[in-house]
């Protein structure tokens, strides 16, 4: 197999597998409490089906496997053929429903059903249906891999690198974040109708915020094959989370906190970054690996040694949504940025040497 086939297959694999992981988390959290309830899977498959419908829960179900369907069955398509690909894909996105609601049978705060079992299972057939069908759209398929493959180095390292781009993406959509930075709860979202007490300019959380811009564009500057063009990949990463960002913000959270994460400290951090990072983008590869490393040191320190990192369940109160999931979206952000720094150390010690 080529490799730049192989690298796409690569690439594929383990974004199915990111997301597999979120399925894992977003079903078991928070993890604790596990115990045997008296509860039998047999009884759980046999239930009345509509026992436990609800709307809302059916459509979440439905679109959680989507992406899980389309990313699987991609994979499986540079190895196999149309029919196999989508056969597997669903078996195992049945496969991990299955697997998931019988480890919530130990979990008091969650439910098992059936109902679940099959809107999973239907949103992978849909995922993987969608992604037979993108591989059939020849000129649109075409240019995206084009894209990729003009825009983006290949290669294990490389694509290790671009699940952590899509990975920092996914953890920056939470609105209650400030872009780039921690969970931050201001007295606004808490007392809408109080005027507030002035603080001063925090300039720890501008650090926070520079160091973590600096962190994604050192990202950047390894998987791009033109590293000059990083200031503008970085504005449309930046320009996608914020569109992404508000769009959120507008759907789960109230308004008088829907701009909570746009703040001037975010403001000043990013300016600051993006000017350090014209300067960096002109250091040989060595250097923007030390750089990326001394950096990537110093935002562990401020984000948890400095600055106060809430708990996901301080940001509830922002929410105007009442159903119990968006405490594991809360949960997932941020343990996604506290593992980001640890995996970015990790991709630039594999990349050390070009």
């Amino acid at each position: 197999m080529p490799e730049f086939i192989e690298s796409r297959a690569r690439l594929r694999t383990w974004l199915a597998s990111v997301y597999s992981l979120f399925i894992v988390y977003a079903s078991l959290s928070p993890f604790t409490g596990w115990r045997n309830q008296g509860l039998h899977f047999i009884d759980v498959l046999l239930q009345p089906l509509l026992a436990t419908y609800t709307a809302f829960d059916s459509v979440l179900n439905l679109i959680a496997y989507m992406p899980f369907g389309l990313l699987l069955c991609l994979a499986l398509r540079t190895r196999l053929g149309a029919l196999s690909s989508l056969v597997v894909a669903c078996a195992l996105g049945s496969a991990l429903s299955v697997s998931m609601e019988f480890l919530q049978m130990y979990l008091p705060t969650r439910i098992s059903s059936n109902l679940d079992m099959l809107t999973n299972s239907t949103g992978t057939l849909i995922g993987a249906l969608l992604a037979l069908s993108i591989t059939r759209w020849t000129r649109l398929y075409n240019r995206l891999t084009a894209w990729r493959d003009h825009t983006f180095l290949h290669g294990k390292k490389m694509d290790f690198g671009l699940v952590l781009l899509a990975l920092w993406m996914f953890g920056q959509i939470n609105p209650s974040l400030p872009m780039l930075g921690n969970v931050f709860i201001s007295t606004v979202a808490h007392r809408p109708f109080v005027a507030p007490v002035s603080s001063p300019f925090n300039m720890w959380e501008s650090t926070a915020v520079m160091l973590n811009l600096l962190m994604l564009g050192t990202l950047l500057l390894t998987v791009l094959r033109i590293p000059a063009v990083v200031i503008n990949a970085l504005l449309l990463v930046l320009a996608c989370v914020a569109l992404a960002k508000f769009i959120t913000a507008m759907i789960l959270v109230k308004s008088s906190a829907m701009l909570l994460w746009m703040n001037s400290e975010a403001m000043l951090g990013i300016l600051l970054g993006s000017v350090i990072l014209l300067v960096t983008r002109r250091y040989t590869h060595v250097n923007v690996i030390r750089f990326g490393i001394l950096q990537t040191l110093c935002y562990i320190v401020v984000a948890h040694l400095v600055l106060d990192s809430r708990t996901p369940a301080a940001a509830m109160s922002i929410y105007h949504w009442h159903y119990g999931h968006l405490l594991n979206y809360n949960g997932l952000a941020q343990t996604i940025t506290l593992v980001f720094p640890a995996l970015l150390l990790l991709h630039l010690y594999r990349v050390r040497n070009g």
